[in-house]
């Protein structure tokens, strides 16, 4: 019975998760970064670890755990470690669930910024019709409501860092006006004249593909180039399986404690299976199962039930591979060697709408559509598909019932 154990490790004698040693890459160690512990921090007595950050004036925030020593996950803090102290604008990618704000914010605790907030603003979350006055703020009277001067969130992180999670859903307006703030370091509250000048460090994050919000007509080119001054890529949970085991530690730890439980050991069953699956909601995946199988957990041995994982997984979608655009502005020119190897951004676009209509089945709308792999709406995919002149092939009402009454029509079937 014991051979089928494993035991839990005493964290409490370890000072960084990293399998128990500090670790250096390519010459610098990056846990190392910001003073007093480091971005991993180190663990008291009690066995508690955690990094204390501001996040707004006057409160503390506490910088999760960054666990692993997969060579995925060193190679980010590498990239990270090198470009904390400098005041670049960085863009985070990866799959949702990934911790692109956990990285967003140790950054911002490696900078020279750190003394002041780092504020955050999810961009998806806030309406199109609000998230200008959430940025940049307003003067009374700018609108209806707007009964006194309010600081949007440039002003309220002066001096730090400001963190746009989901920058990919900001409407066309706002991108303009964000991309005046990075070239010219100023902006105008909502119903102002006056430049305010803006003393922030810009740091932006996204789960979409933004070359293909490009191509379709959704994104600017130029903001995503003023944006992606440094990208860092995250790497899903299924690419870092090795660091499985010291998450699950780390968040059965926590889950443990906070539900009042002691558990000594880990079925290895139930660790061959958790380092198994593949994980399509990341972290924040892997996180929710443990907190729920400790809930569920009657003795001192952790174990989760599988058909959670045989549930998770069959409701998920599968990844689908990001489309592979070319990576040049819409301002330049791609370089002629001849007729027949010149590429225009029209052709691109129309390039990356056909295989997403062709791996969508020719579905525009829905769930599983083209609309959302390419993270578009649906009419605004099927303005694009008019533009561009496509259809799907002839095929009488299969073609109908494969894009829909609707879409059918937009397309002019």
């Amino acid at each position: 019975m014991m051979t089928d154990l494993v035991d839990v490790v005493d964290r409490s004698a370890r000072r960084v998760l990293v399998d128990g040693h500090r670790s250096a890459v390519g010459g610098v160690d990056p846990f190392a970064m910001a003073r007093g512990g480091g971005i991993l921090g180190t663990r008291s007595d009690d066995g508690e670890e955690s990094v204390p950050l501001r996040d707004e004036p006057g409160k503390e925030a506490v910088l999760d755990d960054i666990v692993g020593s997969s060579q995925a996950l060193r190679a980010v803090l590498s990239r990270l470690a090198k470009v904390a102290p400098t005041d670049s604008s960085v863009l985070i990618t990866g799959e949702t669930g990934t911790g692109k704000e956990l990285i967003a914010r140790a950054i911002h605790r490696g900078s020279r910024r750190s003394a002041h907030p780092i504020v955050s603003v999810n961009c998806a979350a806030t309406p199109a019709s609000l998230i200008a006055t959430e940025l940049f703020g307003h003067e009374r009277g700018a609108f209806t409501g707007a009964l006194q001067r309010r600081q949007g969130r440039f002003e309220v992180a002066a001096g730090g860092t400001l963190f746009l999670d989901e920058v990919g859903e900001l409407p066309a307006e706002t991108q303009i006006a964000l991309l005046r703030v990075l070239q010219e370091r100023e902006f105008e509250r909502v119903g102002g004249t006056t430049a305010i000048r803006a003393d922030v460090r810009v740091v932006a994050a996204t789960n979409r593909d933004l070359g293909v919000a490009i191509a379709a007509g959704t994104f600017r080119s130029d903001l995503y180039y003023r944006l992606n001054v440094f990208p860092i890529e995250i790497p899903p949970l299924r690419e870092r399986r090795e660091d499985i085991r010291a998450l699950v530690e780390v968040f059965l730890d926590r889950y443990a404690r906070r539900a009042r439980k002691t558990i000594r050991r880990i079925s290895k069953n139930t660790l061959t299976l958790l380092e198994g699956y593949s994980w399509p909601g990341n972290i924040r995946e892997l996180q929710n199962v443990i907190e729920r199988s400790v809930i569920m957990c009657e003795s001192d041995v952790f174990s989760i039930d599988e058909g959670w994982l045989s549930r998770d997984a069959a409701r998920a979608q599968p990844a689908r591979q990001p489309f592979q655009l070319l990576q040049f502005p819409a301002s330049e020119s791609r370089p002629r060697e001849s007729s027949q190897s010149s590429v225009t951004l029209e052709e691109v676009e129309r390039e990356a709408i056909l295989r997403a209509l062709r791996s969508a089945n020719w579905m525009v709308g829905g769930a599983n559509g083209a609309a959302a792999s390419l993270g578009l709406k649906r009419t605004t995919l099927q303005g694009r598909m008019q533009k561009l002149g496509i259809a799907p092939p002839k095929s009488g009402g299969r073609q109908r019932q494969m894009l829909g009454a609707s879409d059918a029509r937009c397309v002019g079937i």
